[in-house]
């Protein structure tokens, strides 16, 4: 995928041209769609931009030609990673007024929020661009082509559709709410029906369920970095998970099936916890299911994995940035010092998830929340390769992927929906998938729990040992009730040094005023 995929955005760039305003226009004019779609090759170049719309702000290097005008104009998954971490109690930003992130690090973001509103705004982009392709997928329109190109566009179709459902669940997840449109619809002078929580539930279900799931590949047969069957059972199972706070039913059975469906596939966790967030990562498809793919050969995001990476290294701590493959760090964020407590003692931990920079730092955010010394720095991802070298030629930029689905992650689903009272597998089931990730965390069994231990609360602190950083956080303590309210409070949130309770309203995010606008059919009930 790195190689096949990305390498084709240089001619895209010939044949797309940016959405600069609303959603409204279409990504490719209709004068420049004649000529994608006259050819069959040109279809593969389309689903590239698509996968890559997820990590790429524009049409050229470092995301110039930006796709569309925003409030900041970063690509997709820097927004989505700000709101589902920034907001919580495993991220900590430095730069709050520079980069904008007082609503999100204090939880006091109103419908004005830059982050909120480019997190929005880069959805829908992807959407609109989905049905695009989709539109041009017909029978009747690919008739010309020969039988293979036939079958090959078919698929592309089926990965285009399956990457509009992932976006609507992002819109689902963060928004609560949201316009619907498909291709069948008008893009000129149209207004969107705005679709509610369970709607938009119902749309994404029975999309992945019915013209999504079959026509996936096999995950065997499949191309790295493309969207594979199991990657449609892995988000039907985190919709399921999420069933009740999205539409007030519990759907744990259903998300055991699917996850049954994934663990059936064959995959198996990746014996090096660290090896998943390199930049030779790339090699772990025994339990990476779908990532985003950053590839600094054909690729150059200044968002994305390269935020994520140059953000965890301090400007003026004492880390070497050489050391995760990096030129210079620059300080963007820390961890709140819940993170690294649920690690017991940082400094004689035996966890291999505790990868924490602490020399010159204390864990505690006791003075300010963008005071670099006071937090500690992050080491989960890097920019080294197993043999740990790394490209002199093209530092900060990442060659990291981004994990979007793995399979640790459906161990936990599986534990948490057993908890639950869902079926289809056994608590003694649920054990055992636990202790192989905490086997896996401490190279042995002397991290392992017993049966009496695997609680709720065990599981959202082992989300949190597991997943941090993985774009989860905010979405799981919204599931546990710890999210807003009193019921779990850390430093700073809601504005002040000792946290305090939050209003329920923050467990969605509010549709940019703009829309508002634009859309009257949308409204922000809460704010």
């Amino acid at each position: 995928m790195k190689k096949i995929i990305y390498s084709t955005l240089t001619l895209l760039m010939l044949l797309v041209a940016s959405c600069t305003d609303d959603l409204n226009q279409r990504p490719v004019a209709e004068t420049d769609a004649e000529t994608v779609y006259s050819e069959a090759a040109n279809y593969k170049m389309v689903l590239a931009k698509l996968y890559a719309s997820f990590v790429i702000a524009g049409q050229e290097s470092g995301g110039g030609n930006a796709d569309i005008s925003s409030n900041n104009g970063y690509d997709f998954l820097r927004c989505y990673f700000n709101l589902q971490e920034g907001a919580t109690d495993e991220m900590a930003a430095t730069w709050l007024e520079g980069d904008k992130m007082e609503g999100l690090s204090y939880m006091s973001w109103d419908a004005n929020d830059p982050w909120v509103a480019d997190t929005y705004y880069r959805l829908y982009y992807t959407i609109a661009m989905c049905n695009e392709l989709i539109r041009h997928s017909s029978d009747s329109e690919i008739s010309k082509f020969t039988a293979q190109e036939q079958t090959d566009i078919k698929s592309y179709k089926a990965e285009a559709r399956f990457l509009r459902a992932l976006s609507y669940y992002y819109v689902l997840d963060s928004f609560g709410q949201g316009p619907y449109v498909d291709e069948t619809m008008s893009v000129v002078a149209f207004v969107p029906e705005a679709y509610t929580n369970k709607q938009l539930f119902a749309y994404i279900e029975s999309e992945l369920k019915d013209n999504v799931e079959n026509d996936l590949s096999d995950p065997s047969v499949c191309e790295y970095g493309r969207a594979s069957k199991a990657a449609a059972w892995a988000l039907l199972a985190k919709m399921y998970l999420n069933a009740e706070v999205y539409t007030g039913e519990g759907r744990y059975t259903d998300c055991i099936t699917y996850c049954k469906k994934v663990i059936g596939a064959g995959y198996s966790l990746e014996k090096d916890y660290s090896k998943l967030f390199n930049a030779s990562n790339e090699l772990r498809t025994n339990e990476i299911i779908f990532p985003f793919v950053l590839d600094c050969d054909n690729i150059v995001s200044w968002g994305a994995t390269t935020y994520i990476i140059c953000g965890e290294c301090g400007n003026s701590s004492s880390q070497d940035p050489t050391k995760y493959g990096l030129t210079s760090g620059w300080g963007m964020f820390r961890v709140r010092g819940e993170l690294p407590a649920k690690f017991g003692d940082v400094a004689s931990s035996t966890d291999s998830r505790c990868l924490f920079y602490t020399d010159g730092q204390s864990q505690w955010l006791d003075k300010a929340i963008d005071n670099q010394t006071l937090g500690y720095f992050g080491e989960k991802f890097s920019n080294l390769k197993d043999d740990g070298t790394f490209r002199e030629d093209r530092k900060p930029h990442s060659d990291t992927d981004y994990p979007v689905f793995r399979l640790a992650d459906v161990y936990l689903m599986v534990a948490e929906s057993v908890i639950r009272g869902g079926s289809g597998y056994s608590r003694s089931d649920a054990l055992d998938f636990l202790n192989r990730i905490r086997e896996r965390a401490y190279g042995d069994a002397s991290g392992n729990i017993n049966d009496s231990q695997m609680d709720l609360q065990y599981i959202i602190d082992e989300r949190a040992r597991e997943m941090y950083w993985e774009c989860t956080r905010r979405t799981d303590l919204i599931r546990f009730n710890q999210f807003t309210g009193g019921n779990y409070i850390w430093q700073w949130k809601g504005g002040v040094p000792d946290g305090r309770s939050t209003n329920a309203r923050y467990n969605v995010f509010p549709i940019p005023t703009a829309e508002l606008r634009a859309n009257p059919n949308l409204n922000n009930a809460n704010y």
